[in-house]
């Protein structure tokens, strides 16, 4: 297979024909000179030794080294290069919140919004550590399998919001669930899951499979998000604007309020450590540095297929072309008469 890694460099291509052109015009100007001396096919009989075939061939030459030169500039990619890269790092699985709760406002803009940035500025921080990306409401399902493809990850959470999973409710012991699946190594160390939610779980016993997750070397890290205080849930419509709150089956508006002792015991029961969200987020830092303090294993080797640059062949090319053209005269070699 082969590609070209900067095709914009082919615009260039339409210097050939002007290239040409300069020739042309040049070789008419010179005729138009000598005529000016008398009759040109005369003064070619009494000039033998200019050959117009040698400097067409030289002008040739030029026109094709700039070609090759133009296809060297391009970077013509030929046929694959494997490599093998060794990686150092955790497995990271972040469990992120996509109930409804999550958009209350009590924090700005919304919860949802504030918990995606966090997650974004945690994988760009990443050096080297396999991430997962696990989104939960009533049920809890796998968006991202364990990658260290950053691009793709922040790709897929940017997709993410509230409609994302049709079952609404917080079941962070769902969430759990699918994050220990998510952890595909065998080994008790090296594994840290970052929960990021409200807290409010009223169906399932988070503690229970958290206590679980922690004997088999899994570190749960939590961050709530929200204040403690009961706020109502907004609903939308579909042209962005407020409508009311959500309300239950009885006509009452819904509350929702951050439960940080749930987190806080999710945390405990792995010797994790809980974080409250805040606007300077410099519990970002503190999670980043608690990770980077982890001890890191190398992970399987992967073999990376790249192009390999193969611009030096047409790069040679241009540069014997050129030399050839330096080594034709203009003039051709006459035998000298012999005089007795």
């Amino acid at each position: 297979m082969v590609r070209f890694a900067n095709v914009q460099i082919f615009y260039l291509l339409i210097g050939i024909p002007l290239l040409i052109l300069l020739f042309v015009l040049l070789e008419k100007q010179r005729r138009r000179i000598l005529q000016l001396f008398g009759n040109f096919e005369l003064l070619s009989r009494l000039m033998p030794g200019v050959s117009p075939k040698q400097r067409h061939w030289k002008m040739a030459l030029i026109v094709l080294a700039f070609m090759f030169l133009i296809l060297a500039l391009a970077r013509p990619q030929i046929g694959t290069k494997l490599e093998k890269v060794k990686r150092e790092g955790i497995d990271l699985v972040i469990a992120l919140d996509v109930s409804e709760s999550m958009l209350a406002e009590d924090v700005k803009p919304n919860r949802m919004s504030k918990a995606k940035y966090e997650v974004a500025s945690i994988i760009n921080k990443l050096e080297g550590d396999r991430i997962g990306i696990v989104t939960f409401a009533g049920d809890a399902f796998l968006l991202c399998p364990l990658t260290t493809d950053y691009g793709a990850a922040l790709m897929l959470l940017d997709a993410v919001d509230t409609k994302i999973i049709p079952e609404q409710g917080t079941s962070i012991g769902r969430a759990l669930e699918v994050a220990h699946k998510a952890f595909v190594e065998k080994e008790r160390k090296h594994k840290v899951l970052l929960l990021i939610t409200d807290g409010e779980d009223h169906e399932t016993e988070p503690q229970k499979i958290a206590e679980e997750m922690g004997k088999e070397g899994i570190k749960i890290f939590t961050v709530g998000i929200g204040s403690t205080k009961g706020v109502p849930i907004p609903i939308y419509n579909e042209y962005g604007n407020q409508t009311g709150f959500k309300k239950n089956r009885k006509g009452e508006v819904v509350t929702t309020r951050l439960d940080e002792l749930t987190l806080e015991k999710i945390a405990l029961m792995t010797e994790g450590k809980y974080y409250r969200a805040t606007p300077g987020q410099a519990e970002l830092d503190d999670i980043y540095d608690a990770i980077s303090k982890m001890e890191k294993k190398e992970f399987e080797q992967k073999k990376f297929t790249q192009f390999e640059d193969r611009f030096q062949y047409f790069l040679a090319v241009a540069i014997l072309l050129l030399l050839a053209e330096t080594f034709i005269p203009e003039r051709k070699r006459t035998k000298s008469p012999i005089i007795p």
